[in-house]
């Protein structure tokens, strides 16, 4: 079977992009992981179908696997793509356009280049946690912006190595069964928050993670901080901005604005 796709980025977070308005493709995980594959298929951070809404509240329908095939409930930096993706296939409107996600309803919007995707309501909040690594202690929040995220603030961002002390807290007995992904940020004398992420289903560090930027953000103001909206430079080297609107802990209006940018298109046989 040839399946067309389109190759795109959010900030140096990649993704193959398949339009699926008929509901025809079904992919298995393996199947999806050997198209992200970088060496054996396309190469991609994740996949993303885009298939139908419900007719009524959505007009479609943002499923997202990680690059080891596995389905997962959202992706920040995806949603901008999916966003793009869905209005060059011609649905939305002026005002954007509404999609379904595992994590739930969402709506975005487009202008100049940057899209801003208001999302989920923040959940799940442990703050000033200590967490005990192989690779050391250090304190952290945990939240859930769409997907679960621990963020831990440190002195020198660029000093972390990123791999072994990520796939230690991903992996880390306090989050099972699910795992988390693991950001670690930096407040600059600028006030540009920098963050690097390790993800969770990429098992690796990503250039961009926009849930990641969203919990920084969060976790930020709740620790003085910053205020919203916040800047957020990622690995990939751009800028995204994280608003929302904030009573104590409680955080409503979550909204994410970056961009979002076609790489290549092409056919694949599955």
């Amino acid at each position: 079977m040839e399946i067309n796709f389109t190759k795109m980025h959010g900030a140096g977070n990649d993704f193959v992009m398949i339009e699926n308005l008929d509901g025809k493709i079904e992919l298995a995980s393996e199947q999806v992981a050997q198209l992200c594959d970088r060496r054996f298929g396309i190469g991609a951070d994740g996949l993303i179908l885009l298939n139908p809404g419900d007719g009524e509240k959505t007009e479609a329908t943002m499923v997202y696997y990680n690059s080891d095939g596995g389905r997962v409930d959202m992706c920040g930096n995806g949603a901008r793509c999916f966003t793009s993706f869905a209005l060059q296939n011609g649905l939305g409107g002026e005002n954007g356009i509404s999609f379904k996600t595992d994590a739930g309803p969402m709506t975005a919007t487009a202008k100049d280049g940057q899209f801003t995707i208001k999302l989920t309501p923040m959940h799940d909040l442990r703050r000033d946690k200590t967490l005990v690594t192989p690779h050391g202690s250090f304190e952290y929040q945990f939240m859930n912006t769409g997907v679960e995220h621990v963020v831990a603030f440190v002195d020198d961002v660029d000093a972390i190595d990123i791999k072994p002390l990520g796939s230690s807290v991903r992996y880390h007995q306090d989050f099972e069964p699910k795992g988390t992904n693991a950001n670690f940020a930096q407040v600059q004398d600028d006030g540009i928050i920098k963050v690097r992420t390790y993800e969770r289903g990429v098992e690796d560090e990503t250039l961009a993670c926009g849930t990641g930027v969203t919990a920084v953000a969060i976790a930020a103001t709740l620790k003085g901080l910053a205020e919203a909206p916040v800047s957020l430079l990622v690995a990939g080297g751009d800028i995204l901005t994280i608003d929302f609107d904030r009573d104590g802990e409680t955080v409503n209006n979550v909204t994410l604005t970056g961009p979002a940018k076609n790489v290549f298109t092409g056919t694949v046989e599955i």
